[in-house]
Order: structure tokens, then C-alpha cells, then sequence
């Protein structure tokens, strides 16, 4: 089984940006019941048909009362459980006072129609039915769907609308996974005040992406996890965050990945670490193996950049950078572990067998086209208090609704090379829709294994080379920064796939 350090492992991206401390509306809070208690909805008889409502309402979140945006009242939304093959049938209403759509993150279906559409549009009070039927080849994973409306991504997702879209297939058919414990993990900040309603982000903290400093799981604070003594625990996670980095560690034991955010890998690989970049998912395996207690689930310090925004020394607090809208610190302050959730032995059974192999991956033939893209940032001056003028770009441009930013042929394969020149080093998770790709390499260097993605960080000053298949489906979708508050401002391109001649 190949095993990789911190340095080795890029993958799955970088995280952490964790303040230190916890807001006042939830200082000490620590909630000790299951994390899987959010409502779920299977498909039955090759049909999943649900009824979803955005609307801002009351919920609760981490044992208090907030007022956050939600689907049916629910934080995190709830999970969807679908197989290959299903017609997916959802009656959304919009109740929210802005417009806003849906997006069912790292699904291989049409970009037209009623189906994963972002140029979607639906008003305050109206309706739209969304269907679409996964595709009979489509492979297991853990999905998602979240808002996707230019301009209001990253406040409705951070005002709590993200819930999972689980597609069962070929790797929950294997005995060693069957046989482990399944948790899903939905990991997302909130910046809240005292009465529990979500801040407004200062200028700042929208350049370097809003972060908040109540950190839940599953919409609770450090939930409990258990594990029987020589058992498998399979944990599925999701970063919902629009801008935090998580990176995660488990006390005393490693880390098996399993899968990405676009299916299994071939067989697991061990990890000391797993860093979560925004709208990445990864599926872990834990084996029961340590002696009777509890271990903690960490995210560990992380620096994603953005030093220069903040003008060198300017705007600092304590070392730490400021964020969200009351001024208190965000990007990058957290200077020690922070608990995310805890670990606890209970009972013993037999010891379960670990899988060698897994789902192998396929290898993409050589591509027909290469292509540049340049992630960056640009205004008018750089520093504190500059935020006003600033943007984010593709190859220099903005997002243009009005724009094909590049035409691809249906069945062709491409490189696309990802370049960070972003003057203040922001790391920048880049997100494609539809389609899903791999990682070719990272600054010239071949990445250890294959493994399907659909979002992929981009360091500050790093190319990364990826390989995509276009399959299926032509017409329009995005690419963008999944940085949502980035991407807002203007960090998105369209790309038009066409039908082959």
C-alpha cells in the first residue's frame, strides 16, 4: 500500500485558515450526539422525486437558535441518495429574497435544460422543476449540491444552503466497504452574532474570502464519532466551506483514502494528513486499531496566501489577519490544532478485513489541445484598503455571461495548464463543471497516481497540469474559482462544448 506524507500529497489540495477562538454565540458549546442526524432521501424504483425550498428561516445550529438560509430547514440540507441509472426529479421554490439556482457539484449530466444549468435564474417566489437522469455508466461518489447564482454564490452557501448528492455503485459493492461504518462529515464555518444571524463580510474579508469562526460538523460542535475495537470506520466528507481550507488530522491514527472528489482511486492510500480545499470531498477508512479512548479529529494551521493585500504589516491584529464583517481575524489566523469532531472507542468485534484494491482508474490517451489559463488577481493597488477596485481573472478577464471564454468538441480530450500568477500568492481551488478530470502534474512533476477530480488547488506561484475528458454532453457550463467570494468577483469563464462534426 503506498504511503505519502503532507509534502507528497497534493490531490485533495490545502486547508486550515482556523481562528483560534470560537464567537461569543457559541463559546464552550460542544455537542456530543451523532453527526449523521440530518434527513435523507433514497431513490426508489429508479426514481428519486423531492421537494426543496430555499428560505431563510430559524434552525438550529449547534444546539442554539440561528437564522440562516436553508433547504427545508435544514443545516446541512438534506442528503440525496440516488444509484446509475435513476431519474432524479426535484420541485424547487425559491422563498429566499434573492434569486438563486441549483448546482449538483461533480455530477456528469447535461449542462442544458433542466439540469445542471448554472445560467439559471429563479426569482424571489417562483418555482422550478429540475430533471435529469444519472447516466448508467456514472461512477459512485460523494456529491453535493449548493447555490450557483454569479453574485450570490458565496453568500447563500455560507449562510448554510449545501447538502450531499450520494451517486451507490461499484465501490460500496465491495465487501471490505460494505463491512465498515459509513459517516458523512459535511464541514462548514458560519461568522454569526450574538442573536445568531450571519455577519456581513467587510471588504477585506470578501478579497480574501469570507471565513467565520463557529466551525460545525454536520451543523454541530464536536460531534462524537465511535469505532469498535478491530472495526473499519468510513467517513465521507465534504468541505461546504466557500473559503476555509481544512487540514485534517486524526489523532494517533492514519488516514486511508479511498476516493476522491470523482470516485474511488484503485487502491488505498495512507495518509498522516488530508487537506480539504474548498468544495473538495475525499472518502476515508479508519481502522479500529489503537488502544480504548478518544482521539480528535484536527484541522491543523495552514497559510493560503493574501499577505500582500494586507499591505505587509497593515491590518495585522496579534499576528493574526483580519476577516469576517466584525474585524475579528480570518484567512490563515489559526496557530494551533482546532478540534473538528472526536473519535471514541466503543466495543470490539473481530478484525475486519482492509481492502488491497479498489475501482482502477482509467488512462486518459494523450490530449489534442493544450491550453493556457492564468489565475490572478487584479486592481487598483494592492494593500490595505484596496478592496473596492479589485477583481479576479481568467487570463486577464472578468466573467462575461455574454462571453465564450473557450469552445472545446465533444469527445476530444484536453490539457488545460493552471497557472497561479496571483501578485499576493492567494491559493486558488479551480472547479469545472460536468466533467470530471485528472491531475497530469504539479510544477513539471507527475502526480503519484491517477485519481478523478472535478475541483484541484492551485498554489500560489504553482502550474498545474490537468487532463480532461470531454464526454456526453454538449452546450454551455463554467469553470471557476472555488474561492466563491472569487469567483463572485469575477473569477469564472464559460466554456462551450460542441457537438463533434
Amino acid at each position: 500500500m503506498p504511503k505519502m506524507n503532507r509534502r507528497q500529497f497534493f490531490i485533495l489540495g490545502a486547508a486550515g485558515a482556523v481562528t483560534a477562538s470560537v464567537a461569543n454565540w457559541a463559546i464552550a458549546q460542544s455537542n456530543k450526539t451523532s453527526p449523521a442526524s440530518s434527513k435523507f432521501y433514497k431513490s426508489a424504483n429508479g426514481l428519486l422525486e423531492v421537494n426543496l425550498e430555499a428560505s431563510y428561516r430559524p434552525v438550529n445550529l449547534a444546539g442554539k437558535q440561528a437564522y440562516l438560509m436553508s433547504y427545508n430547514g435544514q443545516v446541512p440540507a438534506p442528503r440525496l441518495e440516488v444509484k446509475a441509472g435513476d431519474t432524479v426529479r426535484i420541485h424547487f421554490t425559491n422563498n429566499l429574497s434573492q434569486p438563486t439556482n441549483l448546482h449538483y457539484h461533480g455530477l456528469h449530466v447535461p449542462p442544458t435544460g433542466n439540469a445542471d444549468n448554472p445560467f439559471f435564474s429563479i426569482p424571489p417566489g417562483e418555482n422550478l422543476t429540475y430533471e435529469f437522469t444519472i447516466p448508467k455508466n456514472h461512477p459512485s461518489g460523494t456529491f453535493w449540491y449548493h447555490p450557483h447564482h454569479h453574485v450570490y454564490v458565496a453568500e447563500q452557501l455560507f449562510a448554510g444552503l449545501a447538502g450531499l448528492f450520494i451517486v451507490r455503485g461499484e465501490l460500496d459493492e465491495i465487501p471490505e466497504i460494505q463491512a465498515a461504518k459509513e459517516e458523512f462529515l459535511v464541514l462548514k464555518d458560519f461568522d454569526l452574532d450574538e442573536d445568531g444571524r450571519i455577519l456581513a463580510p467587510n471588504h477585506m474579508a470578501m478579497m480574501l474570502g469570507r471565513e467565520g469562526q463557529l466551525l460545525t460538523v454536520n451543523g454541530q460542535v464536536n460531534p462524537n464519532l465511535s469505532i469498535a475495537k478491530g472495526g473499519l470506520l468510513r467517513l465521507r466528507m465534504l468541505n461546504a466551506s466557500p473559503s476555509r481550507f481544512y487540514r485534517l488530522s486524526l489523532e494517533n491514527h492514519p488516514l486511508y483514502l479511498i476516493a476522491t472528489d470523482g470516485g474511488a482511486i484503485s487502491a488505498p492510500v495512507e495518509l498522516e494528513e488530508l487537506l480539504l480545499a474548498p468544495g473538495e470531498r475525499a472518502e476515508l477508512l479508519v481502522r479500529g486499531d489503537r488502544g480504548p479512548g478518544q482521539y480528535r479529529l484536527l484541522t491543523l494551521p495552514y497559510d493560503r496566501g493574501g499577505m500582500g493585500m494586507m499591505g505587509g504589516g497593515m491590518g495585522m491584529m496579534g499576528g493574526h489577519r483580519m476577516g469576517s464583517g466584525m474585524g475579528m481575524m480570518g484567512n490563515s489566523s489559526q496557530t494551533s490544532p482546532q478540534v473538528l469532531a472526536t473519535l471514541t472507542y466503543q466495543g470490539s468485534v473481530a478484525t475486519l478485513p482492509f481492502p488491497e484494491r479498489l475501482i482502477p482508474v482509467e488512462t486518459l490517451p494523450k490530449p489534442e489541445t493544450v491550453r493556457r489559463f492564468e489565475l490572478s488577481m487584479s486592481g487598483m493597488g494592492m494593500g490595505m484598503g484596496s478592496g473596492m477596485g479589485m477583481s479576479f481573472t481568467f487570463n486577464g478577464q472578468t466573467y462575461d455571461m455574454d462571453r465564450i471564454d473557450t469552445s472545446v468538441k465533444l469527445n476530444t480530450v484536453e490539457d488545460w495548464e493552471l497557472i497561479n500568477v496571483d501578485p499576493d500568492r492567494m491559493d486558488h481551488p479551480f472547479h469545472l463543471h460536468i466533467n470530471r478530470f485528472q491531475i497530469v502534474s504539479r510544477n513539471g512533476q507527475p502526480e503519484p497516481y491517477r485519481a478523478w477530480k472535478d475541483t484541484v488547488l492551485v498554489r500560489g506561484g504553482e502550474t498545474v497540469r490537468i487532463r480532461i475528458p470531454f464526454r456526453d454532453f454538449a452546450g454551455k457550463t463554467v469553470y471557476h474559482c472555488h474561492i466563491l467570494d472569487h469567483e463572485d468577483l469575477g473569477m469564472m469563464g464559460i466554456v462551450e462544448i460542441k457537438p463533434a462534426a
